[in-house]
């Protein structure tokens, strides 16, 4: 356990941005599924140690796969398992284990695999997947579509993915038919869903993994409430839902740039917005800050799934907004932030590397020393931010307590 104690200070400079561990992900497992090839870009952070321990595991036929707290992880390579037909059991550090998944169950179990579990892990599966006809909500996880994409393609018969509600979070789902393209995987769109041809073969190769738009949201979001800061290897085609950033930020009065490869924002005076956050769930703490340093009364729209991320980012939001002075509240739908001077305070980090991270760009314009708890939840996705944080004028100072 560690915490992290920071003074306000001005933000300037270039940073590189770390490679999108959504899209590495992607690209390992299908990687693993080519049987070869190699993907560049791969941090050492949790989840990505997460993805690569459990892929080892599936090559080398042992029967436990620890995901750690990577929900992309699990979601991800429970029907991959499935489709190669391997018998293992699912377990996970953290909340991961809380996070339900009985209607991801209950769908492989109609179509063959056989699953113990009382609806959350550990998860024991075994048997193989069979093909045919999966209907599934679009507003419970995007990961689970994702799972789905991956592993149907190697079946011998084709299959088909249909929709029950509206898919919230699409661009994730895009965003793996762009992957799996790269390695010759061919997914057809439907009106309700996705049809998946049989017998596809993941053909190797060499795959580079662009800038995290996600990581990125939290620099620009420094830059326009107390700095000047250009982040790099950044990709402006990219299918990644959190380039919406770019658009928010200017809807929130920030004087944005955006170049080839970079996006530079800059201190402005900012105002209110409203947001809807059905396809940009995890920007909603890096926004969060934005709104708390924003004239006006922000809303922020759809939030139902935030409660079941590492934390529960609503009430994780909400209670720390409030200990820094901002009148911040929810209803089961929205987070409402009115825009405030914000104060130093000591908050709390709940295990959660965005919520760890958000807040450190909050203290930045607070008067007096922030001390944030659970520092160290950080590796979880971006290791290097509090010294990237450091070199571009931050004052934060992580203190290691553990015994």
């Amino acid at each position: 356990m560690s915490y992290v104690e920071l003074e306000n200070s001005i933000l300037k400079g270039r940073v590189e941005i770390p490679p999108s561990k959504s899209a590495a992900h992607r690209a390992l497992i299908c990687s693993f599924l080519s049987g070869g090839g190699n993907v560049e870009g791969i941090i050492n952070s949790a989840d990505m140690k997460a993805t690569v321990g459990a892929l080892e595991v599936l090559k080398n036929g042992d029967e436990t796969i620890n995901c750690l707290e990577s929900g992309s992880t699990l979601r991800f390579l429970i029907p991959v398992a499935a489709a190669l037909g391997k018998s293992v059991c699912f377990t996970g550090d953290g909340r991961l284990p809380e996070r339900p998944i009985a209607e991801y169950i209950s769908l492989l179990e109609s179509h063959g695999v056989k699953c113990k579990s009382n609806g959350f892990l550990p998860l024991e599966i075994s048997g193989k997947l069979k093909a045919g006809r999966f209907e599934i909500r679009g507003d419970i996880s995007s990961q689970y579509i994702t799972g789905l994409l991956l592993a149907l393609p190697i079946l011998k018969e084709r299959s088909e993915i249909v929709l029950t509600t509206e898919l919230q979070s699409k661009p994730y789902v895009d965003m793996t038919i762009k992957v799996l393209k790269d390695y010759n995987i061919n997914i057809e769109e439907t009106e309700s869903g996705y049809i998946i041809p049989a017998n596809q073969s993941f053909a190797p190769c060499s795959c580079k993994v662009e800038g995290d738009w996600s990581q990125a949201a939290f620099f620009l979001a420094a830059g326009a409430i107390n700095g000047d800061i250009e982040v790099c290897g950044l990709d402006n085609a990219s299918t990644q839902g959190d380039k919406e950033i770019v658009n928010i930020l200017k809807r929130f009065g920030a004087d944005v740039e955006v170049g080839e490869g970079y996006v530079r924002a800059r201190k402005s005076v900012l105002h209110s917005a409203q947001i809807d956050a059905s396809d940009i769930p995890d920007m909603v703490p890096a926004l969060s800050v934005v709104a708390a340093n924003a004239k006006g009364k922000t809303v922020i729209n759809n939030i139902q799934r935030l409660r079941l991320k590492e934390s529960d980012r609503v009430e994780s939001i909400v209670s720390n907004l409030k200990k820094a002075g901002v009148n911040a509240y929810s209803n089961e739908t929205s987070i409402i932030i009115e825009g405030s001077e914000t104060k130093g305070a000591q908050l709390c980090g709940f295990n959660d590397h965005r919520i760890v991270m958000a807040f450190s760009v909050l203290a930045l314009n607070a008067k007096g020393k922030t001390v944030i708890s659970d520092a160290q939840s950080i590796n979880k996705s971006y290791p290097r931010f509090f010294e990237d944080y450091n070199l571009l004028g931050g004052r934060a100072n992580v203190i290691d307590n553990r015994k």
